[in-house]
């Protein structure tokens, strides 16, 4: 927390600093190091998003809607940045060289629901249902309401016929649409809500002038989370033990790369 924040001024927006793909490696490599040093907070917080999941799998499962599976794994990877606060603040704790304990990093992640973190959260988890949602209405419009019960029946369908392929090249724009706005509001802003005292909205517009200022970097940063994330959930999910704490210690790396305290 700044001085300023300290003092009780008004938080300012951070300045936004211009970086090359030199900080993405080396906001790859700070994260790495960081699940090396505390491997048991990053495999911690990367089970739960992997029992989540397992967990909507084992629901699409029992409710005959495997189909589900293909953009519930596109979509999923859309919530990260929500699970990874607790991996934000351990890398701010080894940062700043302060000690690790399990009651100080839990306890700054429950009281971000009284901060702004919940109503980012909210955004997030608003996205991922609507994502869902022109999923099925894409569905409805290229392939009529007989959906494949069965995953294989799914994928037979869409990869066979005329129908299938154009709802699959359609929902590919609108998925990337969605994960490309998502990515946009909230790279820089989860860390950053972490770290100060700003309102969401301000959060968000500064992670989105991060963004533009940076746009070359910063997508090809969206798309190493995005190939890794999906990657990593093809094994019954377990790559994400270890993939999702250490993009999660890299985002806030990229993110002190990236954001300066307001002068």
């Amino acid at each position: 927390m700044t001085n300023e924040q300290q003092a009780g001024a008004p938080p300012r927006a951070p300045q936004i600093n211009s970086i090359s793909f030199q900080h993405i490696g080396a906001a790859l490599g700070a994260g790495w190091r960081d699940f090396l040093k505390a491997p048991i907070y990053g495999l911690f917080f990367g089970g739960i998003f992997a029992a989540g999941g397992l967990f909507i799998l084992w629901v699409l499962s029992q409710t005959d809607q495997l189909w589900m599976v293909l953009p519930v794994m596109i979509g999923f990877p859309l919530i990260g940045p929500f699970i990874a606060t607790g991996l934000y603040e351990v890398s701010r704790l080894l940062q700043n060289n302060q000690p690790l304990s399990w009651k100080g990093v839990l306890v700054t992640v429950f009281n971000q629901r009284e901060r702004q973190m919940g109503w980012m959260a909210f955004v997030v988890l608003f996205v991922f249902w609507v994502w869902i949602y022109l999923v099925r209405i894409l569905l409805a419009i290229f392939m009529g309401f007989n959906t494949p019960s069965t995953l294989d029946g799914f994928l037979n369908v869409v990869l066979t016929t005329p129908s299938g392929l154009s709802f699959l090249m359609v929902g590919t724009i609108v998925g990337a649409v969605l994960a490309l706005f998502l990515f946009s509001i909230t790279v820089v802003a989860m860390p950053l809500l972490l770290d100060s005292e700003l309102d969401f909205v301000t959060a968000m517009i500064t992670s989105v002038k991060s963004v533009t200022r940076n746009p070359a970097p910063m997508l090809g940063w969206g798309i190493i989370v995005t190939l890794l994330s999906i990657l990593a959930m093809v094994p019954a999910f377990l790559g994400l033990l270890v993939v999702l704490p250490v993009l999660g210690h890299a985002t806030w790396h990229l993110y002190q790369a990236i954001a300066e305290p307001a002068a």
